[in-house]
């Protein structure tokens, strides 16, 4: 017979329940624990793998080769395409005694006019100093940024339908000031310097502010056109669309001087460089550091877009 009384036993119930919940929950948190303990072995041990293996590769003797780097996707500091990536496998390429020549195969829309402009100088310092070749295949994109790049060739090859030029400079950005009045909205921008908040997409656009931004824009056009002009050299055949803005499919692009002609990687390195065996020289990141990026970088990724100006340009 149970002497308790219903108080007391309700007490002892609960008791139960709560030393259940608990040893549950350390159950739980003991898995996560072995998990993520799992996950970081697994981190690590991919990240001593891909170190074994550069390692390994960088000391190997290669017989002579055609040396590539690959310029892809969007030019630009935070990229694959950034100029530190691409200096990096460029002082590889040119330093390795059994590359003939180096091809930059390029597939890029384009992007920061100074990545582009540090890798253009560190292409033409090599050369000089390396006594070795360099040329550039362009595949579906070679624009803006990334032609930039490629006039440090000493030649040019495109296929028939690639897109070239798009030799220009572009500021944007948008401006909110008729929808905020609408909204009823108002904007309280303090600044110490008159031209501190140039270009807020929130204020109205000053005239000498329009006016300073695009003298900004007029050098840097000049500073991509020099660059243009001293690569080509007396194969440039300028007409008033050259450096609009416009671009062209790799034929055309072929009849205005803006590339050599038409070629792709593999009939470069067979026909032109004479070394048909080809080493990839680009810098590529491996699982722990793509690992790392989604860990670490997506964090703090909101801030610094929201840091970022809204105005870029390219």
């Amino acid at each position: 017979m149970d002497t308790q009384d219903p108080k007391t036993q309700a007490q002892a119930a609960l008791f139960t329940d709560l030393a259940r919940a608990y040893l549950a929950q350390q159950k739980r948190d003991a898995r996560w624990r072995w998990l993520w303990r799992l996950i970081w072995l697994g981190v690590a041990f991919s990240a001593a793998w891909a170190a074994w293996e550069s390692g390994s590769a960088a000391h190997t003797p290669v017989t002579p080769h055609t040396a590539l780097v690959e310029v892809r996707g969007e030019i630009a500091s935070e990229t694959e395409a950034s100029a530190d990536n691409l200096m990096t496998a460029l002082r590889s390429a040119f330093e390795d005694a059994g590359a003939q020549a180096v091809v930059l195969r390029i597939n890029s829309p384009g992007g920061s006019p100074v990545q582009a402009g540090l890798v253009n100088d560190e292409v033409r310092r090599l050369k000089a100093l390396h006594k070795k070749k360099v040329y550039a295949v362009c595949e579906e994109m070679c624009a803006s940024a990334a032609y930039y790049i490629a006039v440090s060739a000493d030649r040019i090859f495109v296929d028939k339908a690639s897109i070239v030029g798009s030799i220009g400079v572009l500021m944007d950005g948008f401006g909110f000031v008729g929808t905020m009045e609408k909204l009823g909205i108002e904007r309280r921008l303090m600044t110490a310097g008159s031209n501190k908040g140039m270009l807020d997409p929130y204020s109205p656009l000053k005239p000498e502010q329009a006016e300073l931004a695009q003298s900004m824009l007029d050098q840097i056009h000049q500073q991509f056109i020099k660059v243009v002009r001293q690569g080509r050299g007396k194969a440039l055949k300028e007409t008033p669309g050259t450096f609009s803005g416009l671009f062209w499919n790799g034929e055309e692009a072929v009849n205005q001087g803006l590339a050599d002609q038409l070629g792709s990687l593999d009939h470069v390195a067979r026909d032109v460089i004479k070394a048909e065996d080809i080493v990839d020289y680009t810098q590529k990141e491996n699982l722990a550091e793509r690992l790392a990026k989604r860990f670490g970088a997506a964090i703090g990724g909101g801030a610094v877009q929201a840091m970022r100006g809204a105005v870029g340009v390219r």
